[in-house]
């Protein structure tokens, strides 16, 4: 048995020192030297501190449902709208279809509407539906009230342009000249003519007769030259015209009807009889 001890123990030897002498060749000393070097042991924290830190992706946004708030609001901004226009496109056909007049008169049960006022003898449901009734309508008589302003404003400026200056173009006839007719006469047409060539351009003429004719009627009629001109044509050419002052009175585009693109004269203005109105 001690034989086989003592060999056991000597090839335990030889193996432990063989493992040391491989630790210190793989950890770079020199084999001669029997003592094997001390590592320089690093802390983790260290080692993790000289790491760059690595990035990392931000939180993701908290989503939130959508608020209910949103949709009534869409709701109220598209509603709004709609009463909007068909509020102007009712306007609109108002406008179109029916006069100042005839607006006026069907607006008469709207204001009696928003004006109701409950007799004593009616029940309290009756009065509460009455004055709920009269509230509803009194938003619709008030838009309709400020339409008709509005209305009754524009045709008053629109009649400036496309009615007469005035209800009686001309003054009162005197007493001792009612029996007097009235010749209406039509400058460009009747007393002038206009003509164009290609050397001169346009050039204005009197008619052949004009003034003997002038001096003979003046004799007997009233004679008013009539024109769809400007003022600022008619005077200076009627000066030039009739020197000797044969023509009573000078209407100009002012005192026209303008409807349909094309001013018209209306002899209802004149302030005369109009069975003692000759017009040529």
């Amino acid at each position: 048995m001690s034989p086989i001890v003592l060999r056991s123990r000597i090839c335990s030897h030889k193996c432990s020192s063989k493992i040391i002498n491989r630790r210190a060749f793989s950890s770079g000393v020199d084999s001669s030297s029997s003592i094997p070097s001390k590592e320089t042991v690093i802390a983790s924290q260290s080692i993790l501190s000289d790491q760059s830190p690595v990035p990392h992706p931000p939180p993701a946004p908290e989503t939130f449902p959508p608020a209910s708030g949103g949709k009534i609001w869409s709701f109220l901004k598209y509603g709004l709208l709609g009463a909007v226009t068909g509020t102007v496109g009712y306007a609109g056909y108002l406008s179109y279809k029916c006069s100042y007049e005839e607006v006026d008169q069907k607006a008469k049960a709207l204001r009696a509407a928003a004006s109701y006022a409950p007799s004593e003898d009616s029940s309290a449901i009756d009065k509460y539906r009455g004055l709920l009734y009269s509230a509803a309508m009194t938003v619709p008589a008030k838009a309709l009230e400020s339409y008709l302003d509005l209305r009754r404003l524009v045709e008053e400026n629109v009649l400036e342009f496309t009615e007469p200056t005035s209800d009686k173009l001309l003054p009162d006839l005197h007493p001792q000249e009612q029996h007097v007719f009235t010749l209406v006469l039509d400058l460009n047409e009747t007393l002038l003519y206009t003509d164009w060539k290609r050397e001169r351009g346009w050039r204005t003429f009197k008619r052949p007769g004009v003034d003997a004719f002038l001096e003979h009627l003046a004799k007997f009629y009233e004679i008013v030259v009539y024109s769809d001109q400007m003022n600022m044509y008619v005077d200076p050419v009627c000066e030039r015209l009739d020197p000797n002052h044969c023509i009573r009175y000078r209407l100009s585009r002012g005192d026209t009807k303008y409807q349909n693109g094309k001013h018209y004269r209306d002899l209802l203005k004149l302030n005369r009889n109009p069975a003692k109105i000759l017009y040529t």
